[in-house]
């Protein structure tokens, strides 16, 4: 995971969460977002032109007013979106978050629906979050890769243990 950001679902949070994403960043990327339209100004804001960005809009059924729903709409097609530069439409996928999505819901109780392990206050999910990704990134060996992504990045010269990760936190 290069970068996340826990917070709300507007300008507040997309807006820092890009601009820490393009400072991880060394080369032009292609990025594909859904269609939520805070991503348009942020990563205008952030990128300018700089960048080969499209978007992904999904379109679903509607639901029926009546009923009770407990999963999400069905899904009926996308329509991939060019934004600004030249991105390569057979690239632009959410898949790849949305996976990321996944992975973080099945490690992280508090992401599940309809469950009662959520976080009271938004601190302590960050700190949850921060500790996923640490372990993801640091800790876990993936099995596609054979070895954590830290290491694959060259960041890391070993996959680090539970201890390791502790030892960093401010004993405050």
């Amino acid at each position: 995971m290069v970068s996340y950001r826990v917070g709300g679902r507007d300008s507040l949070t997309a807006v820092p969460f890009i601009r820490d994403l393009a400072g991880r960043l060394a080369n032009r990327v292609q990025l594909t977002t859904d269609g939520h339209s805070v991503y348009l100004t942020a990563v205008e804001h952030v990128f300018g032109e700089d960048i080969d960005y499209a978007m992904l809009v999904k379109i679903y059924t509607a639901d029926a007013p009546s009923d009770a729903r407990y999963s999400p709409p069905v899904c009926t097609g996308a329509r991939k979106q060019k934004i600004s530069g030249d991105p390569d439409a057979a690239h632009v996928s959410t898949s790849y978050v949305e996976r990321q999505n996944l992975t973080m819901r099945m490690g992280m109780r508090r992401f599940t629906r309809l469950t009662n392990a959520f976080s009271k206050k938004v601190e302590n999910l960050r700190h949850a979050v921060a500790l996923h990704f640490m372990h993801y990134n640091f800790a876990r060996v993936h099995q596609t890769l054979r070895v954590t992504p830290a290491m694959e990045a060259g960041v890391s010269d070993h996959a680090w243990s539970i201890a390791e990760i502790v030892a960093l936190l401010d004993p405050n």
